[in-house]
């Protein structure tokens, strides 16, 4: 994780540099702003994985003559079978409609996100993978 973070950290000071020559050259706010964000963004990423590589044993990505193979193993653990994005994708859709179309479309976007959200909280609370 350290190279990880080295390299946002090193992307948000990229990112920096150019929003100040952008910012100058450009006295365009909107562009400016955008980049100004992206740094924030990636330095807020690269801290966050620098912070962690201290706490947490050092992975094959920071050992110089690791192989392919020292990286295998366990990743995670990730739902395979899991609706809820879809109830999330479709009530986020609604939402961002609802800012094009009109406001009264968050009243039907609303429920779908939270009935989205709740079964994602609590997929394995309940039900035949209650014990995964």
């Amino acid at each position: 994780m350290k190279i990880q973070g080295k390299m946002f950290i090193w992307l948000s000071v990229f990112i920096l540099v150019m929003a100040i020559v952008y910012g100058v050259w450009s006295k365009e706010p909107a562009g400016t702003t955008a980049l100004f964000l992206a740094f924030g963004l990636a330095i807020m990423i690269g801290y966050y994985l620098a912070f962690t590589a201290r706490r947490v044993d050092a992975g094959a990505q920071d050992n110089k003559e690791a192989d392919v193979a020292d990286d295998a193993g366990e990743v995670g653990f990730f739902s395979p079978h899991s609706w809820q994005p879809l109830a999330l994708g479709i009530g986020g859709s609604f939402a961002f409609l609802g800012v094009i179309f009109g406001w009264w479309l968050l009243y039907f976007s609303l429920p779908i996100i939270l009935i989205g959200l709740w079964g994602w909280v609590f997929e394995y609370y309940r039900g035949e993978n209650q014990n995964q």
